[in-house]
């Protein structure tokens, strides 16, 4: 019996599962993280460039190259791991080094991506990270070097994963121009665990950077919005008073809807990308599994409090504009049938006039026809008169005497023949 044929694309969406593993990584260690991002049209953008941009960095280290059209990458460049991904807005790299810098945080760690490598990127930073990875010595210890290493006012702090591990962050910008993140490992944790907890910083910072795009394109749009929906409101009492008359009206209204349109048009990319990273952002820190550490606020309560009011600006936009669109088209609706209604009168009133002027038409077409049969009953009784005039003598006949007999047989003969030729006419 021959196997089952197997659907074209099975082992290629069975693999992409198991496509971009967590990291396996051993306390002591750092990790520095970059993200790059076009400044517009990112997901439209040239991947043939990112890749090439990698490529290059490879090529310093003699790394082998990934397979063409590669999404991930995974590879040692020197005494590091590189982990390289391609997204769908941008391209990010994360170097994992064993041991730490004497100096937490050294900006010199940053140095395992060149200057003029960075110079030439096919983007820009959206951003970038340091991450140090220690072993839990006590919680006295942990504590204190959290309170050197943070800013006290945004720090946040938690166990994660059972107490695998307390993670901390003030998502603040150094100024070396990094964020920067901990790792305090408890002795038992495994070093898969340990690389999935810094795999979710990593995508923490991402995708929240990535998702306050959004929340920058609704503040820009903010006083646009604003003139726009005065000048439909305006409109909208326009129509109510009757201040002017409806076609213009539904002019300036149609252009309003227009400009409204576009917003959505230009918005609906980035504010969906955004609510999608939103959810991605709270399903990371969901996965830590936070526990309070030292009462200090935890990440999710850190989001709660900075970062979903921004989203909930952005919700908001999204739905206030969109709600604008529909208010301007509910008023065209209503604007165009009070217009058809206005027509409608017009050519009715039109149609009245037309049936009057067609019967005017009618009363003087009937004279002309009245006046016709007299002219041609006129000719045609001469014409009689003078066909008839050589009997007149031999009956003993006057002319008057056949004219007179004439007259009404021809009358009547003409008159026959016009009704006819206008019967056969309508």
């Amino acid at each position: 019996m021959a196997p089952i044929a197997d659907h074209p694309l099975r082992d290629m969406l069975a693999n992409e599962l198991h496509a971009r593993p967590f990291p396996t990584l051993r306390a002591p260690c750092s990790a520095v993280f970059l993200a790059i991002k076009q400044p517009d049209d990112a997901a439209k953008r040239d991947r043939a460039a990112d890749m090439a941009h990698l490529v290059a960095l490879l090529d310093r280290h003699g790394a082998s190259h990934p397979e063409p059209g590669a999404t991930h990458y995974s590879g040692e460049i020197g005494r590091h791991i590189l982990k390289w991904e391609s997204h769908t807005e941008m391209v990010t790299y994360t170097v994992f080094t064993e041991g730490v810098s004497a100096r937490p945080f050294d900006p010199a760690d940053f140095d395992v991506f060149p200057a003029d490598w960075l110079d030439a990127a096919p983007g820009v930073r959206i951003t970038s990270a340091m991450i140090r990875v220690v072993p839990c010595v006590s919680r006295e210890a942990t504590r204190a070097e959290i309170d050197s290493w943070f800013v006290a006012e945004s720090v946040a702090a938690a166990r994660v994963l059972d107490d695998a591990g307390v993670i901390a962050g003030d998502f603040r910008i150094d100024p070396a121009g990094h964020l920067r993140f901990s790792l305090h490992v408890a002795p038992t944790t495994g070093v898969r665990r340990i690389g999935r907890i810094v795999q979710r910083l990593c995508e923490i910072e991402t995708y929240k950077a990535m998702s306050m795009l959004g929340f920058a394109r609704a503040r820009s749009m903010a006083g646009q919005m604003g003139e726009t929906e005065t000048r439909l409101s305006r409109l909208v009492q326009a129509m109510t008073e009757g201040a002017q008359p409806a076609e213009a009206t539904l002019g300036e209204l149609l252009h309003v809807a227009a400009e409204l349109e576009a917003l959505v048009a230009q918005s609906s990319f980035r504010f969906g990308a955004t609510a999608a990273y939103e959810k991605i952002v709270h399903q990371r820190i969901a996965a830590l599994r936070e526990e309070r550490f030292e009462g200090r606020q935890t990440f999710s309560e850190f989001m709660m409090r900075r970062y979903d009011p921004a989203m909930r600006t952005v919700a908001a936009t999204k739905e206030r504009l969109l709600a604008m669109a529909d208010r301007a088209m509910r008023a065209g609706d209503l604007l165009r049938t009070r217009v058809d209604v206005e027509r409608s009168a017009q050519n009715q009133a039109l149609l009245a006039s037309m049936d009057r002027r067609a019967d005017l038409q009618l009363r003087l077409q009937r004279t002309v026809e009245g006046l016709s049969v007299v002219a041609i009953s006129y000719y045609a009784v001469s014409l009689a008169g003078y066909l008839l005039y050589p009997l007149a003598e031999a009956l003993g006949l006057s002319k008057g005497m056949i004219m007179a007999a004439a007259t009404l047989p021809v009358i009547a003969l003409v008159w026959w023949m016009v009704q006819r030729i206008h019967k056969k006419l309508h």
